[in-house]
This record gives C-alpha cells, structure tokens and sequence, in this order.
C-alpha cells in the first residue's frame, strides 16, 4: 500500500449500525498487523485515533455507513473510483482483512477524554508534571527522554494515557533507557542512540552525548525507563488535560 491516506473512510459505517467490533476469527496478531499498516499508511491523513476526517471517528466505532469486513478488504484492495483512495492491487485479501479488524477494534481503545482540555493540559505538562524535565515539545524542554512535538500523530490516545499512568508498561524500542559501568568508575544511564559489537552511544540524564568502548565497560544493558507514574504527581482531572495535549500535538505551532 502506498503511503497515501485512506479516504475510503468516507465509504465506511456507524459500528453502532450493525458491524461487529472485530472480525469473528480476527487473532491478536490479526490486529496487530492492520494496526502496523494503518499507522504507516493511513494515519498521516485520518490521525492515530481515526478522527480527524469529518463524520468518522474509529475510536468511537463511527464510520460512514454499514460494509462487512468482506467489502471494505474489496475497497481497501480496489479503491474509490473518483476518490482519493487508490487501488492497492499488490495488497492480498488476507492483508486487507486484517486492516479492517484492526478498524473495528479501535472503539475498544477509549478515544481522547471527553473531559480533557489542551490549555489546560498544556500548563500542567509544563508546571506541576514537570513533564520538560525530560521532554521537549518544539525545542522547548529536555532531550533526556523522546521529543513530544508530532506524539498525537504517531500514538492513539489511549496509547498516551497507558503510558502516563503505568510507564514501564510498554516502551518504544527508540526510548529505552540503557546503563553502562565502566571499569573502577560509577553507573552510567541514558537514553540508548546505538549499540552494536564494539560500542555504545547514549544520551545521559546531563543531555551530554557519551560513547564507550563495551572492552572498557565492566556490565552494560538496559534499564528501567525513569518516568514516574502520572498518578503519583496529578489528578485524574489533571492526567485527563494532559492526554489531550499530548494528543493534540502534530507538528504544528500553537499559541
């Protein structure tokens, strides 16, 4: 599938209506699969929620109307005739069928709080979280833990929010934290930028680049990402305002 959005959205239901939440004999690597190929694929138009084309709203099971998983694999593979959605006769049926269970499991993600607010979100990320400690968010912030500036373009909000309140649950393989010993000399934790046979290269907690040698290291792995838990520091209310800030960063400049 080319890396163009899916409009085809536009020709799919209300999950409300009658389609099953996900295909009956969908697995959870079914899902997992659909899930990979509409993140590179589809959500640079249609957002990692599925919300950002008017009418349709995946996390919330809203689609345009009613297709069995059958005919929106057909779509997917053959296209809209008229409509941005091009063909995609490369893509096998079993490929496109798992993209739609993906689709019909998305409602069983909560969506963005419906009581979050960004503004809100947006000071306590950068006052009471003390969320730039660690992250930054358009140059603003540390390098210590991964840049938030696009995180709503890239992670579902339910995704955010797992994150937030329990860190340790899942880390992206571009975040984990590693820590090096050096021989005679005390640990070393940063986050991990290379490792291969011969070297080391992180970024330490002081956002200095450092580089070992594994022969001069007397133990080196990896380590237990150093975010705290969001309810330890905020409020239900609090970690709610945030998720949506966090969801609502794109890339794009706000005021």
């Amino acid at each position: 599938m080319r890396r163009t959005a899916l409009p085809w959205v536009t020709a799919v239901i209300t999950a409300a209506l009658g389609a099953p939440a996900t295909g009956q004999h969908a697995t959870a690597f079914d899902i997992q699969d659909g899930k990979r190929v509409f993140e590179t694929t589809c959500a640079n138009c249609h957002g990692p929620d599925g919300d950002l084309i008017a009418g349709i709203d995946f996390g919330r099971g809203v689609f345009r109307r009613q297709f069995t998983n059958d005919e929106l694999a057909d779509t997917i593979i053959g296209g809209i005739p008229g409509k941005p959605m091009p063909p995609n006769p490369g893509m096998s049926k079993e490929q496109a069928l798992r993209i739609a269970d993906y689709l019909r499991s998305m409602s069983e993600g909560r969506a963005a709080p419906a009581n979050g607010d960004a503004r809100r979100g947006r000071t306590v990320f950068e006052g009471k979280g003390e969320c730039t400690d660690c992250h930054a968010v358009h140059g603003v912030g540390s390098r210590v833990g991964p840049d938030l500036t696009r995180i709503g373009a890239v992670r579902r909000a339910a995704e955010i929010e797992r994150s937030l309140l329990d860190p340790k649950a899942e880390v992206q393989p571009e975040n984990r934290f590693y820590k090096v010993t050096p021989k005679n000399a005390k640990p070393i934790v940063g986050r991990l930028l290379n490792r291969d046979t011969f070297t080391v290269q992180l970024l330490d907690t002081d956002e200095r680049l450092r580089s070992f040698s594994i022969a001069d290291l007397s133990q080196h792995g990896f380590d237990d990402t150093p975010m705290p838990a969001a309810s330890k520091k905020l409020t239900s209310q609090q970690i709610a305002d945030v998720v949506t800030y966090l969801s609502s960063l794109r890339g794009e400049v706000t005021p």
